[in-house]
């Protein structure tokens, strides 16, 4: 990709973001309760005490106004003041941040691992019994929602089986000093793999909750992908000059076939940060998206509008690397 092509899609997520932002600004300041309200609860304070906590909070301007003065903030990185936590947004995010990312990368690793090998036994032995299993269980996968199956899960392995955890992301016996904060790193960068153990069992439920359907849908493109492929003339070709069926399969046809598998899992890869909202909330696991979950229900506005932009900028730009994915696969693709 030229430096050109790479500085106009870059361009490109201005007006992305700045209709995100709009968009989300609106629909919180639109959204039923008053956070000065929320905050003061069951205390008795006076009028003039509730208009200061307004005035410091930026609530007693107009609406028009506080989104400029948020945009113009947010333009050189200060997000604003959170209102319950009366810290920098900023700074809360990035506590949270290092949980979702781990959670969402165990997922992620969990959906590629399983998908694209059976999608490809599923494509091979095209109307067996285990194509067809495979393909109720993708279906499965996509209609189940993702609190309820979490909840099952649940209840089979933390609460009647008693193997797993029900929620948290360690234990406090095994509890360490963090490095990266991505406690599957920390514990063995530290030496401790009896809490590297005691981690991954927390996050065995909630990664396999939030990947399921990512594995459903992606099993299905590569399988569909792969049909496709297998049906080329270049893959006819190779197989009537002898070479072997695994040979085919893995270097000629699967490279192809994987070129819709990485669109959609750049896709869903975005997905996740926004399903990890129900997901934490279920596990109880202290990440970003069940942090925007409490700041939904305690109005906290500028929280929201810092946490929703970086998803939006996250979604964009893995679909940015999707495109120069696409390119690494198959460089007939010109972007």
């Amino acid at each position: 990709m030229s430096l050109g092509k790479l500085i106009e899609r870059l361009i490109q997520l201005i007006p992305v973001l700045l209709g995100v932002s709009l968009i989300v600004f609106v629909m919180m300041a639109l959204t039923p309760g008053d956070p000065v309200q929320i905050m003061i609860g069951d205390q008795a304070v006076t009028p003039e005490q509730e208009a200061a906590m307004r005035h410091d909070l930026g609530l007693d301007r107009p609406m028009v106004e506080r989104f400029f003065v948020f945009l113009g903030n947010a333009v050189q990185g200060d997000f604003g003041q959170s209102f319950y936590h009366r810290r920098p947004v900023f700074d809360v995010i990035a506590e949270r941040l290092p949980a979702t990312i781990e959670l969402s990368l165990v997922a992620l690793i969990v959906a590629l691992v399983t998908s694209i090998p059976l999608g490809v036994l599923a494509a091979i032995r095209k109307n067996s019994i285990f194509d067809r299993i495979a393909t109720v269980g993708s279906l499965l996968g996509v209609s189940l929602p993702g609190f309820w199956f979490g909840i099952l899960l649940l209840m089979l392995f933390a609460v009647h089986l008693h193997i797993l955890p029900v929620s948290g992301r360690i234990g406090y016996s095994a509890e360490i000093e963090p490095i990266t904060h991505m406690l599957l790193i920390d514990t063995l960068l530290r030496g401790r793999f009896d809490a590297f153990l005691d981690a991954l069992s927390h996050i065995i439920l909630p990664a396999i909750t939030l990947g399921l359907p990512m594995t459903a849908i992606l099993m299905r493109v590569t399988r569909t992908s792969m049909l496709e492929v297998m049906r080329q003339d270049y893959v006819t070709f190779a197989e009537a000059k002898g070479l072997s069926r695994r040979r085919v399969i893995f270097r000629h046809a699967l490279k192809n076939a994987l070129i819709p598998t990485v669109s959609v899992a750049a896709i869903e890869t975005g997905s996740l940060l926004g399903g990890n909202m129900i997901v934490e909330t279920v596990f109880g696991w202290p990440g970003l998206g069940r942090l925007v979950v409490e700041s939904i229900f305690l109005r906290n506005y500028p929280l929201v509008q810092a946490a929703v932009l970086f998803y939006a900028v996250t979604y964009v730009l893995l679909n940015f690397l999707a495109d120069i994915l696409y390119t690494v696969l198959n460089p007939r693709v010109k972007l």
